[in-house]
């Protein structure tokens, strides 16, 4: 018989305890983000509820096999969705609860769109800019000057940024990786007048007895002062302090990203362009615009930090008016 989830309110999914305890702690200890851990989390208990709320040991391929295709037959998600999904599943078993599992075929797909990217003009992305003020400004602009993500900017601190060599390092990007790309020499002085009211802020915090940043992979521990040090402080904080979910201190957290989104599509209503643009249209605009310059791909790709050169090579077919940059017989 299958064995099935004890829960105190049979009106909600409260799953053992134990297992959504052990989900969060190979989480922590993987150093996922808490955005990728509560999602994981979410997945699973969609899954068990899926199945009667039978405990994930008692089932396997064959059930993962018939959630992640009920979700894109009669859910109706997209590609990117049930992806998300298949991976936490993926990881419930075989890092969670030490499962191998063979891979999981005959799954019915999410049909994933072929889109160009949505791409700013020169213009476009001048007016847009003009529209946005103070730290939603700087954001944007590194966004667009330097190819960043917003996460990316975001997660930024202050000895990431080297005025210098006019360049910055994105610390454990897209695939936990680094990667080093321009600063632009526009936003020096901005970011300068910038750093030096964040760091009244901070001192300010330390007077109050707080001042202290979250730290990643137990650098806290290594180094117990670096958390109040200047040199690890976001570039972009947040007007107030936040307690950590995970440990519950109250810090300083970095920027929202939510506020930097919203600013960004108010300033594309008032500068009037019709585009669906957002934060990553910045990015796209970025790749393509080097490329109009005559910057080689491979460059651009390590500036975005692309894993695979195909992925860059989507900007290429923005590039050229028209279809694929012929001239149409009505112009000629």
């Amino acid at each position: 018989m299958p064995a099935i989830l004890p829960v105190e309110d049979p009106g909600s999914i409260d799953t053992r305890p134990r297992l959504l305890d052990e989900i969060r702690k190979v989480a922590r200890m993987r150093h996922l983000s808490l955005r990728t851990e509560q999602a994981y989390i979410s997945w699973a208990r969609r899954y068990i509820r899926f199945h009667n709320k039978r405990h994930p040991r008692e089932m396997g391929e064959e059930e993962i096999r018939a959630f992640i295709s009920h979700l894109a037959v009669e859910r109706d998600i997209t590609a990117s969705t049930q992806t998300v999904a298949l991976s936490a599943l993926l990881f419930l078993y075989r890092d969670v609860l030490k499962k191998e599992l063979p891979y999981v075929s005959n799954i019915e797909r999410a049909h994933k769109p072929r889109r160009l990217p949505v791409v700013f003009t020169r213009d476009e992305t001048k007016h847009v800019l003009a529209h946005l003020k103070g730290t939603h400004w700087l954001v944007a602009g590194l966004l667009y000057g330097s190819g960043l993500r917003l996460m990316e900017t975001l997660r930024l601190r202050v000895k990431d940024l080297d005025f210098s060599s006019a360049q910055l390092i994105v610390r454990d990007g897209k695939g936990a990786k680094d990667r080093i790309t321009m600063l632009p020499s526009k936003l020096m002085l901005p970011l300068t007048r910038h750093l030096q009211r964040v760091r009244l802020l901070h001192e300010e915090d330390l007077a109050h007895g707080f001042g202290e940043v979250f730290l990643p992979y137990a650098l806290a521990r290594k180094y117990p002062q670096a958390a109040k040090q200047w040199n690890w402080q976001y570039i972009f904080p947040a007007p107030a302090r936040s307690i950590d979910p995970r440990s519950g201190i109250e810090r300083r957290h970095h920027l929202s990203d939510k506020a930097v989104q919203k600013a960004l599509k108010s300033a594309i209503k008032t500068a009037q362009i019709l585009k669906n643009g957002s934060c990553h249209t910045l990015r796209h605009s970025f790749a393509t615009h080097l490329l109009e310059n005559g910057y080689d791909i491979r460059t651009v790709q390590e500036l975005l930090g692309h894993k695979d050169v195909r992925t860059t090579m989507i900007y290429t077919h923005v590039l050229n008016r028209g279809g694929r940059g012929v001239l149409s017989p009505m112009d000629g």
